[in-house]
């Protein structure tokens, strides 16, 4: 990788005691001849783009706006996209800008600002950007984020056609929010720069009641949305299926080949992986957030494959599979297997409108709770079970989490309007029960322990009840065993 800060400098502009190179008059970069410098300010085409279309979800987006602007009028309002991170030294993570952001605006360049500043009948919404690298102080070639370095970006009237808002330079900001006057609310956590312009201005409580608004404004999701959902759950079910084409590969190396698998998928027809993919093989099946993912893959045991792709607009999909990695399931992991399976199946059959958002969660509990008193591994009843919640030793984590920009999606929401909350159509939500026999677990016979078991699809809530958006990933025993076998020819 070519060093940024220190661009290569022709051998002839190299200053020695010998042969100093002549006083630069550009000043801003040492080791450029003025004559480098003039030469690189032209010659360049005009590459303005004309004309362009708004993004997909641009009417989406200004409706969001509005919504937002109806509940806190008179006030100005400030969602910040972040900044990059530095990963190691001079490099940073690839960017991904706040949910908030992306949400309200469809833009996702690092750096930018949605300000809704109020007015007579509501507020005006200005994006705050960074405009074209300049070419006539260097910077384009010579910054480190320079657009010959890290690529083009849009200009301020391109973006104001893409997103449909006015685009405004963003290196003016803070220092006109510095100076504003009246109510702001800002979203906290992603741009100090922005926040310490607005010390002064803003308490924790007002800021937290606007980050809580975004997040309960996607529990319900619009028509758009649900079609990035349904593209994510796609592109992940041909995820799953490449990685059972290659499992006889993965056993030869690590469960990094599946990781590495997947993750083709995801950027192939995807933004990225919707969070770090779980593939977990034999025990490692029995640690919920396996991500090392650098455990052997071995004929006979469990493959739990917890992955999603997230779409160009960052709608993520998450979905788990647990498959036998020789093809067939042994009658106890079957067993185990099938307790899962009906568990899911009574969740599923839950996720209702009007439906309490607990009861999918209650529903699946319930029956892994009497598979546990049936196979004699805790003491009944059932009822004393649930109410002791005993189960959990096995069941170890809640049913499930509402699904949208972020894998957890709205987890700033009030708890009344959350998980205290009723089911509406248009909600997206995950059902995920599993069982989990820990390999050191001496409260269970040892050929329980190690095997962990979780199936997971995305569910939509509709008007009359319920979508399964990844119900083309086979999920009772015998379909899994059908279709893996037919993937591996």
């Amino acid at each position: 990788m070519s060093d940024a800060l220190n661009p290569e400098t022709p051998e002839e502009l190299v200053e020695t005691e010998e042969e100093p190179i002549k006083q630069r008059k550009n000043g801003l970069y040492p080791g450029v001849s003025d004559e480098l410098a003039e030469n690189m300010k032209s010659g360049w085409a005009d590459t303005e783009l004309r004309d362009l279309e708004p993004v997909a979800q641009a009417g989406h987006t200004a409706a969001r706006r509005a919504a937002l602007s109806a509940r806190f009028p008179g006030e100005r309002l400030v969602i910040p996209a972040g900044n990059l991170k530095t990963r190691s030294n001079d490099t940073e993570y690839a960017f991904r800008s706040s949910v908030e952001y992306a949400y309200l605006t469809g833009n996702q360049t690092e750096d930018g600002v949605l300000v809704l500043e109020p007015t007579r009948d509501g507020h005006r919404a200005t994006i705050y950007l960074l405009p074209r690298s300049n070419r006539e102080n260097g910077e384009f070639w010579l910054d480190g984020q320079g657009e010959l370095w890290v690529g083009r970006r849009n200009s301020l009237t391109e973006a104001e056609q893409l997103y449909g808002i006015p685009a405004s330079d963003v290196r003016e900001l803070a220092g006109a929010l510095s100076e504003a006057t009246g109510p702001v609310r800002v979203v906290r956590g992603y741009d100090a720069g922005i926040e310490a312009a607005l010390t002064d201005k803003v308490t924790a409580e007002r800021d937290e009641e606007l980050r809580v608004f975004l997040s309960e404004a996607r529990l319900v999701k619009d028509e758009f949305e649900v079609g990035e959902l349904q593209k994510a759950v796609d592109s992940t079910v041909r995820g799953f299926e490449d990685v059972v084409k290659v499992l006889d590969k993965a056993e030869a190396t690590s469960e990094r080949y599946i990781e590495g698998t997947f993750f083709l998928r995801a950027r192939v027809e995807g933004n990225d992986i919707g969070y770090g993919s779980i593939c977990a093989a034999g025990p490692h099946a029995t640690t919920l957030h396996w991500v090392r993912n650098d455990g052997p893959v071995r004929s006979g045991d469990l493959l739990l494959l917890d992955a999603g792709v997230e779409t160009h607009t960052y709608y993520t999909a998450d979905v788990t599979r647990t498959l036998p990695i020789n093809g067939r399931f042994s009658e106890l992991q079957k067993k185990i297997y099938d307790a899962v399976y009906e568990a899911q199946e009574a969740g599923i059959a839950a996720v209702q409108p009007g439906a309490k958002y607990r009861d999918f969660h209650d529903a699946a509990q319930r029956v892994l709770a009497e598979k546990l008193v049936e196979w004699g591994l805790v003491e009944g009843p059932v009822e004393r079970v649930l109410e002791l919640g005993l189960q959990r030793r096995w069941t170890l984590h809640g049913t499930g989490h509402m699904l949208g920009m972020d894998v957890h999606d709205c987890a700033a929401a009030r708890t009344e309007t959350y998980v205290d909350g009723t089911l509406e159509p248009g909600m997206c939500l995950t059902v995920e029960p599993g069982l989990y026999f820990q390999a050191d677990d001496l409260t269970v016979p040892a050929e329980y322990r190690g095997i962990g078991v979780r199936i997971e699809d995305d569910i939509l809530v509709t008007e009359d009840g319920n979508r399964n958006l990844s119900a083309a990933l086979p999920r009772r025993a015998d379909e899994v065993e059908a279709w893996m076998a037919q993937l591996k020819g």
